[in-house]
């Protein structure tokens, strides 16, 4: 069952702490971005963070859990909504070791057919 957009709305307000959060759809899910890095995923009503060595570190209980099936294991971040102080620095960390996304080339230009 894909997340709401109240819900998604709702974890984004409590992450604010963070910085620039932006979600987009993603694989029938959503994925949350920050500095344009694919920080986090939310998927059934539930947040899994990218388990960067600094985000594991930022949350030393959170259990490693595929998002959905033959996806790589994130980090779950239970209790988001009812105490977001422990998740925006992970978030944070997150985005500081991960790369900027590869620039997509550049679209050749279609040939125009004659009269």
């Amino acid at each position: 069952m894909a997340t709401g957009a109240a819900q998604v709305a709702e974890i984004l307000e409590a992450l604010a702490e963070a910085g620039p959060l932006r979600a987009r759809p993603m694989f029938g899910e959503t994925a949350l971005y920050l500095d344009d890095r694919v920080v986090a995923l939310l998927c059934d009503g539930t947040l899994f963070v990218r388990p960067t060595a600094g985000a594991t570190a930022a949350l030393p209980q959170a259990a490693l859990r595929q998002s959905y099936p033959g996806a790589r294991p994130h980090l779950v971040a239970d209790g988001v909504l009812d105490d977001p102080g422990p998740f925006a620095p992970a978030l944070r960390r997150a985005a500081a070791e991960l790369p900027l996304p590869k620039p997509k080339p550049k679209r050749k230009p279609k040939p125009k057919r004659g009269p």
